[in-house]
C-alpha cells in the first residue's frame, strides 16, 4: 500500500469498472461487483488489492501471493492462483498504469496551501537550523541538530532524522531519511522514476507510488538523483557513500557500506549487495543483481548478474583478469612488424 503520508487514494472500485477503465476482459468466473481497494506489488498484495503479472520471473512469487485480482495476458492466465480474479489484457503493464492512475490521480496544480515557508504542522527537532529560503511542507519531520541549507525544499510528509546535513538547493520528497545523513547541494531525492508504457496514443506514464528510504550514515554527493519506487521503495543501505552526479533509478535496493563513484547510473529494480564498490561512469541495466563484496571497475557496462566477491571490468562486464588478457592479446595482434 502506498504510504498515506505521501499519496491520497481514491476508490474502492468495482472489478468491472477497473476492467472497463484499462480495456481488460474479465474472466468468466470473476465477480464483476468485487470491490478492489488498492494497487500493490505481487509480494505485498492483500485480497483487496490488484496486481499485474507480465514477467515469468515472478511465477513463484505469484503462486504465494494473496492478491485479490491480477491483470495478465491470455497465455499467462493459467499461472494465476485459484481464487484470484483474472483480468486479461494485451499489455498488462499498460493496463496497470491506467488502474494505478484511477486509484492515485495526479493532484491538481495549485498555489501552496501553507502561508509561510515552514508549514504550521511541520515538526523541527531541538537545535534544528534552517537557512534562508528553506521550504518545509505539511507534516514533515526534521530531527534534532539537523541543518537544512539555503533554498532547500523538504516535501510534505518527509522524515529526516537527527544530526543530518541537507545542502543548499536540494529537494527531498516522498522519502524517509535516517540519522547522520549528509546530502550535498543540488541533490534531488524522491522524484518520479522513468516509467513509461508505449500505447497507441503515445507513452503512458506509470504511476510512481513508492518512496525513497535512506538509512543511517549515508552520504549523497552533489547533484545526485535518487528516484522513488514505482510500487515498492528505492532503498540506500546504512553507511553507503555516493559520489557526485550518480543516478539511482526507481526500486533500486543498495546494501550497506557500498561505494558508488561519480557519474555511475543504476537502472530500475537492481539489487546491490553489501560492501559493493561501483567505479566511475559504470552503467548497470535494469533488474541486475550484484552480490556482496563485488567490485565493478570504472566505465564498465553491466548487463548480467555479478556474483559475490566478483571483480569485473569492460563492456560487457567480464572478470577483470579475462579483460586484461583480452587487452594484451589485442595489443599483440595490432603491433606492426618492425
Amino acid at each position: 500500500m502506498p504510504d498515506p503520508r505521501f499519496y491520497r487514494r481514491a476508490g474502492p472500485f468495482r472489478l468491472a469498472d477497473l476492467a472497463g477503465r484499462c480495456g481488460a476482459r474479465l474472466a468468466a468466473v470473476c465477480d464483476p461487483s468485487l470491490l478492489i481497494h488498492d494497487v500493490a506489488t505481487i509480494e505485498t498484495a492483500t485480497p483487496s488489492d490488484i496486481v499485474y503479472f507480465a514477467d515469468p520471473a515472478y511465477v513463484v512469487a505469484l503462486a504465494s501471493s494473496r492478491c485479490g485480482a491480477c491483470i495478465t495476458t491470455e497465455d499467462m492466465g493459467s499461472r494465476v492462483p485459484a481464487g484470484c480474479s483474472l483480468l486479461v489484457a494485451a499489455d498488462p503493464r499498460a493496463a496497470y498504469a491506467e488502474v494505478g492512475a484511477l486509484f492515485y490521480p495526479e493532484p491538481p496544480l495549485s498555489a501552496a496551501s501553507q502561508t509561510g515557508n515552514i508549514a504550521a504542522d511541520a515538526v523541527l527537532g531541538e537545535g534544528c537550523v534552517c537557512a534562508p529560503g528553506v521550504v518545509i511542507g505539511a507534516g514533515a519531520t526534521i530531527g534534532k541538530r539537523s541543518s537544512i541549507g539555503a533554498n532547500a525544499v523538504v516535501g510534505p510528509g518527509v522524515v529526516i532524522g537527527d544530526d543530518c546535513r541537507i545542502g543548499a538547493n536540494t529537494t527531498l520528497a516522498y522519502c524517509l531519511v535516517g540519522n547522520r545523513v549528509v546530502v550535498h547541494p543540488g541533490v534531488q531525492i524522491g522524484q518520479g522514476g522513468f516509467g513509461f508504457v508505449p500505447t497507441a496514443d503515445g507513452f503512458r506514464k506509470v504511476p510512481q507510488l513508492g518512496r525513497v528510504i535512506i538509512h543511517d550514515d549515508v552520504e549523497v554527493g552533489a547533484n545526485c538523483t535518487i528516484d522513488r519506487g514505482a510500487a515498492g521503495d528505492t532503498i540506500v543501505g546504512a553507511g553507503t557513500k555516493i559520489d557526485n552526479l550518480v543516478q539511482i533509478a526507481h526500486n533500486v535496493e543498495i546494501g550497506s557500506r557500498c561505494l558508488i563513484v561519480a557519474q555511475a547510473g543504476i537502472a530500475g529494480s537492481c539489487r546491490i549487495g553489501d560492501g559493493v564498490v561501483i567505479g566511475g561512469q559504470v552503467g548497470i541495466v535494469d533488474h541486475v543483481r550484484v552480490g556482496d563484496g563485488a567490485q565493478i571497475a570504472g566505465q564498465t557496462g553491466v548487463t548480467r548478474d555479478i556474483g559475490p566477491g566478483e571483480v569485473v571490468m569492460g563492456y560487457p562486464a567480464r572478470p577483470i583478469r579475462q579483460f586484461w588478457r583480452e587487452q594484451a592479446a589485442l595489443s599483440q595482434l595490432t603491433k606492426r612488424d618492425k
